[in-house]
């Protein structure tokens, strides 16, 4: 088997770092914030929450060009591919961690406290779960497109699509009815999931396409041209979500039809591609990154865990929601976010000089 290292790139790696803190900093306020503030008269809390509309998206798609890039970097068959087995573990990791910062008991067996209330929290579809199964879809649609010969970006478009334009007809059914909870919450919003497979799938695997292209063009992130492409395409999909919101007022009198949401994922898919195309330019221009940017895009299913037990708690530890719930004015949520995001980052430095001491301990011990 080839054995090599993918070429790191760099502009991904502030990907990561801007979507995990940016996750960081809206769940925070949206914990902290005060009802009394959630207007949209108040042009600070319209670009809040209009900004973190993209917040997942951005999280999501960067999960997938990540994993695809590392996964497409070896040119080998899909069954003797190492990152394959990793992918698949990766997947098994984040659905525990998910379902574990949900568990609805403090006693791992004992559930004869549990409430229904708690079981439906437990069964919630979160961003780990999405991410989680998304790479699985990543996975399988790789091996589809190795056994039926075509291409890669292809089957992925098609899979995209698919979650993007089945959500109409998926929100219509009653899941419930045909599949017990746990597994109908990952088909539809009215179970109380966050992040059904259905549009959110669609962003993981739009990822793929990205990190599909990167890992067949190892250089091509290197080169003002690539950030010129994403910014066409970006706005080439905000051209047409704006075109869509056009015909629905034109012929349809503005109301609410299937083109919403596809206004929507089209809105969102551009601003994520033209974020991409803002980091790349970045990237290029910089050469280099700080290694504290690395350090944080390297850990960010930590950083998700960890501030989210901060913030929501767990069956063993109470969150901060439990006494500042929506009790704070815009400052003061605003600093609250800051210190969080400050607190994220002082955890990361400190993981990484714990591993840098033990690393250089054991190679003096050899």
């Amino acid at each position: 088997m080839q054995q090599f290292t993918p070429k790191r790139v760099i502009f991904i790696d502030l990907m990561r770092a801007f979507a995990v803190l940016m996750m960081v900093q809206g769940h925070t306020i949206d914990t902290f914030l005060s009802d009394d503030y959630r207007t949209f008269d108040s042009i600070l809390y319209s670009i809040w929450f209009t900004i973190r509309g993209f917040t997942a998206p951005i999280f999501m798609f960067s999960s997938g060009a990540v994993f695809t890039y590392l996964l497409k970097s070896y040119k080998v068959p899909f069954v003797e591919n190492p990152r394959v087995v990793k992918g698949f573990k990766r997947f098994l990791m984040l659905i525990v961690i998910g379902y574990l910062l949900r568990y609805p008991s403090y006693s791992l067996i004992d559930f004869s406290l549990v409430t229904r209330e708690q079981w439906l929290t437990f069964f919630v579809v979160d961003a780990l779960h999405l991410i989680g199964f998304g790479l699985l879809f990543i996975l399988i649609l790789t091996y589809i497109s190795e056994r039926i010969r075509v291409k890669d970006y292809i089957i992925y478009s098609v899979g995209a699509l698919f979650f993007f334009l089945m959500f109409n007809i998926t929100e219509q059914i009653n899941w419930h009815h045909f599949l017990p909870l746990p597994l109908a919450a990952y088909f539809f919003h009215k179970t109380g999931s966050l992040f059904p497979f259905f549009p959110w799938a669609g962003y993981v695997i739009s990822g793929a396409i990205l990190g599909n292209y990167l890992a067949n063009n190892p250089d091509i992130f290197t080169k003002k041209v690539f950030s010129r492409n994403l910014l066409i395409i970006g706005l080439l999909f905000w051209a047409f979500a704006y075109l869509i919101e056009l015909i629905e007022m034109i012929f349809f009198n503005n109301k609410n039809i299937v083109t919403d949401n596809l206004f929507v994922i089209s809105l969102r898919l551009g601003g994520v591609i033209l974020l991409n195309c803002l980091m790349s330019y970045l990237a290029i221009e910089l050469k280099t990154i700080p290694n504290l940017v690395k350090w944080v895009g390297r850990h960010t299913l930590v950083i998700y865990a960890v501030h989210v037990i901060i913030l929501y708690g767990s069956a063993w530890i109470p969150g901060l929601n439990l006494v500042f719930a929506k009790s704070m004015s815009i400052s003061l949520s605003i600093l609250a976010a800051i210190m969080m995001i400050i607190l994220m980052i002082l955890m990361v430095i400190a993981i990484e000089k714990i591993k840098s001491y033990w690393k250089n301990r054991i190679l003096l011990e050899n």
